[in-house]
């Protein structure tokens, strides 16, 4: 016995925003490879490959957002639900990957007898218009970041993409005005140091969903005994939560009741007593939940089951 709800994931707005945010960041990409080249700056080239990531990344967003918003079916009961989890977890693995590569070139070049010359001035000038690419993208994301991981994935990244170019007008500022060249290696390490965190913090969320971890906030000792003090229930076993994405717990339990509760076609309240009992009593609300009402005898005919 279930609720039946619809998936609603925002998957529209979601796509919106993130394709104006891709426009931006490509555009912001082209013009910080076009920097790094004539300016010779590692900073400036590992904000733009960070850019790359970002603007492949918010391409794998925006197919991501386009699956959510798939009707479920026969074959595809979710829909394509977590796919919003796929996508935010191949961007965190790009982008830790691209932060490994900043964190030892930088440390690379920091210790090298004879750093790069880096043309400070238009360093300052390619740093400025990401700055501003950036705080613009993070705008259009900034009211959808907690719609779903995919988005908050994207705007992370954005985020981070827009400490780089503040670090990296920095890394100008000293250039060009103390001639310190490692102030470039030291720059790329810092977004190196910025990029790696969250990516890893991202990774952690989509492997807790595809893990099936239970839901943060959702304490299933504090469940089991909300469940216990519904009335006639005498036992509860099977008890499982996960989350098929963001924002989508879903909950399935045997709950053991009165016989009486069969014979009296009282079945049916008890279900909305539990479905009630668990949308509203915690912090995570669950509304796609399945409980399976058993009488008491019943456990003779069941296989071995989890407590």
């Amino acid at each position: 016995m279930s609720a039946e709800h619809s998936h609603d994931h925002t998957g529209g707005a979601s796509v919106t925003r993130l394709l104006a945010a891709f426009a931006i960041t490509a555009t912001i990409l082209v013009a910080e490879v076009v920097g790094a080249l004539v300016t010779g700056s590692l900073a400036l080239l590992v904000d733009a490959g960070h850019m790359l990531t970002d603007a492949g990344g918010l391409l794998m967003a925006l197919a991501a957002a386009r699956l959510m918003m798939r009707p479920p079916s026969a074959r595809r009961t979710w829909g394509f639900a977590r796919a919003e989890v796929l996508g935010a977890g191949a961007q965190a693995t790009v982008l830790l990957g691209v932060g490994l590569f900043a964190l030892v070139e930088g440390v690379r070049r920091l210790t090298g007898d004879a750093p790069p010359e880096v043309a400070g001035g238009l360093l300052l000038v390619f740093g400025v218009v990401g700055l501003l690419g950036n705080i613009a993208a993070l705008l259009i994301l900034a009211g959808g970041r907690d719609a779903n991981l995919n988005l908050r994935a994207a705007f992370l990244e954005v985020a981070a993409d827009a400490l780089g170019s503040v670090a990296v007008i920095v890394s100008a500022v000293l250039i060009t005005t103390l001639g310190w060249q490692r102030a470039d290696a030291v720059v790329g390490i810092l977004i190196a140091l910025l990029i790696i965190p969250r990516a890893v913090a991202i990774l952690r969320v989509a492997g807790s969903v595809l893990l099936e971890a239970t839901p943060p906030g959702l304490d299933l000792s504090d469940v089991r005994s909300h469940i216990m003090g519904v009335e006639h229930v005498v036992d509860v076993h099977d008890l499982h939560a996960s989350r098929i994405g963001t924002g989508m717990p879903v909950l399935t339990a045997h709950v053991v009741v009165e016989q009486g509760c069969f014979q009296d076609g009282h079945a049916p309240q008890m279900l909305d007593a539990l479905q009630q009992c668990v949308a509203g009593h915690f912090d995570v609300s669950v509304e796609h939940s399945t409980f399976q009402l058993e009488p008491p005898s019943h456990s003779d005919h069941e296989h071995a089951h989890h407590p």
